[in-house]
């Protein structure tokens, strides 16, 4: 989940997370919370003795839109295990018959986690993220890379990952209207559960302290490695990537 993770530049919205007034579930339990909610098939129970005879079964999609890659593929492209991807797959049939998440589920299921704020901006942003196509829905291998990444990937994978997020039109660099579209949105959608109440210049100020501090030679946008850099020497958001490991 969460994320943000992915949220990892704005220390203070994360913090916010355990403010009066808000869910007192904690960040780490909040980011699982969210990871697992997102895509219902990271909670499926593992199969029963009675299926385990049956594990090709995941495979047989005649009657869906969508077939994945072989589990043998994925395996080989993830950190999951074939059981694990098996399991995966099975929720994820389960709760997606047509093999795929259109961005309006997916931002209908990430606002239950917001009721305070409007999710649905960083709904968006994030959804773009995991739907590595672009083709307007996230699949299960669009959703299993991506969770492989955020869940038991290295730093350095985390990093592009959330670079990814940042970078919204995808031309390989962080301008600084990219970085406060994204802020505002985060702003957005702990809605009031940040204390104290934040001002409306508070996502452009927090964009200005953190572009200046990763945009190293002033050009103006921020590449992929002045980000990299810049976070692996920040120990808030180096901790923060440690959030995500082996919880499925």
């Amino acid at each position: 989940m969460d994320a943000k993770r992915v949220e990892t530049i704005s220390a203070r919205v994360d913090a916010a997370v355990s403010s009066p007034g808000c869910p007192q579930n904690g960040h780490k339990r909040g980011v699982r919370a969210r990871l697992m909610r997102l895509f219902p098939c990271s909670t499926a129970q593992k199969p029963s003795a009675t299926n385990q005879s049956n594990v090709e079964d995941e495979l047989e999609l005649s009657a869906v839109r969508h077939r994945p890659e072989g589990l043998e593929q994925l395996e080989a492209q993830t950190r999951f295990s074939r059981k694990e991807l098996q399991i995966l797959y099975r929720g994820f049939k389960n709760e997606c018959p047509s093999g795929v998440v259109n961005e309006e589920t997916f931002k209908d299921i990430y606002a239950q986690f917001f009721p305070q704020g409007d999710a649905s901006t960083y709904a968006h942003f994030l959804f773009n993220a995991f739907d590595t196509d672009h083709n307007g829905s996230v699949s299960f291998e669009d959703f299993v890379m991506g969770l492989s990444i955020l869940l038991r990937g290295t730093v350095q994978e985390k990093l592009n990952w959330a670079f990814n997020l940042y970078d919204i039109n995808k031309d390989g660099y962080i301008t600084k209207e990219e970085m406060l579209d994204i802020m505002k949105a985060i702003y957005d959608m702990m809605g009031k559960c940040t204390y104290p109440v934040l001002k409306e210049e508070t996502p452009r100020q927090h964009v200005e302290i953190f572009f200046q501090k990763m945009d190293k030679n002033k050009d103006g946008v921020v590449t992929i490695d002045e980000f990299i850099d810049c976070c692996q020497n920040d120990e808030n958001i180096m901790r923060s990537m440690h959030l995500f490991e082996n919880i499925i």
